[in-house]
C-alpha cells in the first residue's frame, strides 16, 4: 500500500477530530454515494461541453454535504475546471441592496482555484493565461495584443458588464507589458469585485461600472464564459451553508434570494448559461418548509419537487435536488477502516485496533443512538477518531475499554439527533431564525 504523507495525514486527522471537513484528502476516506458521485460526474461532463447544471445537495446536520461539495470540487479539477466556493452567512447572500451580495462575489473570487492552485488565489493565473494565449496569437497573426484581446472577448460584449470587462483584461495586459503592477492589481481588484464605488474604478481602469449587488451573477456567467475562453473546461460554483437564506427573519428578503435562485435554476434548466455548474448545499428544512423554504415559494416548490415515481427504494438522480443517502453498515465498515489506514500513516504494521474493534463500536454505536448514526456519521467519526488518539498516546490500553466509555451525546439528557447536532451552529429552531435581521 501506498505510504500517506504526515502532511496529508496530520490535516485530514485534526479537521475529523474537530468536526470539520478535511480540504485535503477526502479520497482517503470516501465511502459509500458512488451513485450521487456518478451523477455529479455527469454534469461535470456537461458543463465541460458547454452546458450548465444545477444542483441543491441536501441532507441531515452532519450527513456530509460539505464534503461532498469537496469532493465534487476535486472531481472537477481533473475535468480542468475553474471552482469557486463560499459558505453563505449573514453578510454574504445571493441578493441585497446593501453589499452583502458583492460580499458573496469577491469571496468566491478570493477562492477561485484551478488543478495547480487548489486553495484559492488563482484568479490572476487564469487572467494570464488568456493574456499569454493571446499574445502568442497576435505574435503569430502579426497584429496588436490587446486587438486580439478584443476580439477573443468579443462576444462578451452581449453580456452585462461585458465591455468593461473586456478593458480590465486589455487593462492587465498593458500591466504586464509596461510592468506596471498598479494597474494589474487594479484589474483584479475589479474582477474581485473589490471596487466599492464606480468613482473609483473609473480613475484606475477607465470603466464605468463595478460589480455590484445587481449585478452578481451576470458576473459570475461572465467568468464562467472567460474561464473557457482561457482554455479551461469552464465554472463550478460550490455554494454552502444556504440554510442562512432559511433563517432571514425578513420575508421580502428572502423571497428575493429565492428569486435569485430561481433565476440561476431556470438559467441552468433551459441551457442559456454557458459552461457554468451551480451547486448549493442546505438542510432539508431549507428546501422543504413551506413557510419560509424553498418551497414557500410556489414556483421554486414545482421544480423542486420529488418525482412522484422514484418511492419504495428507486431513485432519481437526474433532478435539480440530490439527497444525500444514509450510508450503509458496510459502508460505516468500510469508513472505520480507511479512518485506522489513515490514522497509521498507510502503514498496516501500525494498526492501533483490529477488524473485531470496528464491529465492537458500531454495536456500541447502535445500542446508544440507533440507526441516526448512519445518516448522520460527523459525530460518530469524530469519536471514533478520538479513541484511535487515546490508544496512540497510551500503548497497552485494550480498546474494548475504552468502547464503552465513548459518549456522542451531548449530556445524559440529550436525544440521538440532538446528539448529532452538538457543535452545529445551523440550528434552526425560531428563536435563532429571528437574530438574523435583514
Amino acid at each position: 500500500m501506498t505510504a500517506i504523507r504526515a502532511k496529508d495525514r496530520d490535516a485530514l486527522i485534526q479537521s475529523l477530530r474537530a468536526g470539520v471537513v478535511p480540504r485535503i484528502g477526502q479520497h482517503l476516506v470516501q465511502v459509500g454515494r458512488s451513485r450521487e458521485i456518478e451523477a455529479l460526474v455527469k454534469d461535470i461532463d456537461r458543463i465541460a461541453e458547454g452546458g450548465s447544471t444545477f444542483r441543491l445537495v441536501t441532507g441531515e446536520y452532519g450527513a456530509g454535504k460539505t464534503f461532498f461539495l469537496n469532493l465534487v470540487r476535486s472531481i472537477a479539477f481533473e475535468k480542468k475546471l475553474v471552482t469557486v466556493h463560499a459558505d453563505l452567512s449573514p453578510d454574504r447572500r445571493l441578493h441585497a441592496t446593501g453589499g452583502q451580495a458583492r460580499s458573496l462575489y469577491a469571496e468566491l473570487m478570493r477562492n477561485l482555484s484551478t488543478r495547480t492552485k487548489p486553495d484559492g488565489g488563482a484568479l490572476p493565473g487564469v487572467v494570464e493565461k488568456f493574456v499569454a494565449t493571446a499574445m502568442n496569437e497576435a505574435k503569430a497573426a502579426g497584429e496588436n495584443p490587446e486587438a486580439t484581446i478584443h476580439r477573443k472577448l468579443e462576444s462578451l460584449s452581449e453580456m452585462v458588464n461585458g465591455y468593461d470587462f473586456a478593458s480590465v483584461i486589455a487593462a492587465y495586459w498593458q500591466g504586464f507589458e509596461t510592468g506596471n503592477e498598479q494597474l494589474k492589481s487594479d484589474s483584479i481588484r475589479w474582477l474581485r469585485g473589490e471596487f466599492t464605488t464606480k468613482t473609483d474604478a473609473r480613475a484606475a481602469l477607465g470603466v464605468r461600472t463595478i460589480v455590484d449587488d445587481a449585478s452578481f451573477y451576470d458576473q459570475l456567467k461572465l467568468m464562467s464564459r472567460f474561464a473557457r475562453l482561457a482554455g479551461y473546461s469552464g465554472l463550478l460554483v460550490n455554494l454552502d451553508e444556504m440554510v442562512n437564506l432559511y433563517k432571514l427573519a425578513n420575508a421580502q428578503a428572502r423571497n428575493s434570494n429565492y428569486e435569485q435562485i430561481l433565476r440561476i435554476l431556470n438559467d441552468s434548466l433551459q441551457g442559456t448559461a454557458e459552461g457554468l455548474g451551480v451547486v448549493m448545499g442546505g438542510p432539508p428544512d431549507f428546501l422543504m418548509d413551506t413557510r419560509r423554504g424553498l418551497y414557500s415559494y410556489s414556483a421554486l416548490q414545482s421544480r423542486l419537487a420529488e418525482n412522484a415515481f422514484a418511492k419504495n427504494g428507486l431513485v432519481d438522480l437526474t433532478g435539480p435536488v440530490m439527497r444525500l443517502s444514509s450510508l450503509t453498515p458496510e459502508d460505516f465498515y468500510v469508513l472505520l477502516g480507511k479512518l485506522r489506514h489513515v490514522y497509521a500513516y498507510g502503514d498496516p504494521g501500525k494498526y492501533l485496533v483490529p477488524d473485531e474493534a470496528f464491529k465492537g463500536f458500531m454495536e456500541h454505536c447502535h445500542k446508544r443512538i440507533g440507526e441516526a448514526y448512519f445518516r448522520t456519521p460527523r459525530t460518530t467519526i469524530k469519536a471514533f477518531v478520538d479513541m484511535l488518539a487515546v490508544l496512540e498516546q497510551n500503548p497497552g490500553t485494550d480498546w474494548r475499554a475504552l468502547v464503552g466509555q465513548i459518549d456522542v451525546e451531548a449530556d445524559n439528557g440529550a436525544t440521538a439527533e440532538q446528539a448529532f447536532d452538538v457543535g452545529s451552529d445551523t440550528a434552526s429552531n425560531d428563536d435563532e431564525l429571528a437574530t438574523f435581521k435583514l
